[in-house]
């Protein structure tokens, strides 16, 4: 097998993690150490990391509650009005033959966020126990939730968009409702909690 060189770690030295310098820390006992190029605070790991991501993962969990129960959009034909959840959104949409709509809703609202709770959980369960299980697997999940993150808000915007669109005056209107600004909240705190951990957690203890 072939032998990996030494980590940063063990030769001392340390990466800035603002402009990528990797520099011998002078450290001192109650001092936070700073780059010397950029004067940002540096650290070896995140402080923290694994307290603060469980704090916005369940955070997110719970918020996604009511983002599901509560309605997200409130619909009327002819003054008929409905308000529909996420799902009854995603029902709605593919009963009216707007597949691709209803896809996307289900996969931004629904499929991303359980999968982004589920890889969450794992990486810090795992994380904390220093276990070395599938570590090279684990740094790429976690490389997936950080990029699908960007995309998290795709059905926020798809509410937005539907909107602005359908304003049929005296015969159609769409309104967002309050569920929407829980599903927001609950993809700004899954990226919070992507953010929040400290991928290098999971290379610990490498031999």
């Amino acid at each position: 097998m072939k032998s990996l060189p030494p980590r940063a770690d063990q030769l001392g030295m340390i990466r800035c993690h603002i402009c990528d310098l990797v520099f011998q820390p002078a450290e001192e006992p109650g001092k936070a150490v700073r780059c010397p190029r950029c004067a940002a605070a540096v650290h070896r790991r995140l402080p923290n990391s694994i307290v603060r991501t469980w704090a916005f993962l369940i955070a997110g969990v719970i918020l996604y509650i009511p983002a599901n129960i509560l309605p997200v959009m409130y619909t009327s034909f002819f003054g008929n009005g409905i308000e529909s959840t996420i799902t009854d959104g995603v029902v709605s949409f593919w009963n009216s033959g707007s597949y691709g709509i209803a896809l996307v809703i289900f996969i931004a609202s629904i499929a991303v966020p359980c999968a982004k709770f589920l890889i969450l959980a794992t990486l810090l369960i795992t994380a904390r126990k220093r276990s070395r299980w599938a570590r090279l697997e684990r740094a790429r999940l976690y490389r997936m939730i950080e990029h699908i993150g960007y995309w998290s808000m795709l059905d926020v915007l798809v509410v937005a968009v539907v909107v602005a669109l359908v304003k049929f005056r005296e015969l159609a209107t769409i309104e967002p409702r309050v569920g929407i600004l829980f599903f927001g909240a609950v993809v700004i705190l899954t990226m919070l909690s992507a953010m929040s951990f400290d991928p290098r957690l999971i290379w610990d203890d490498e031999e």
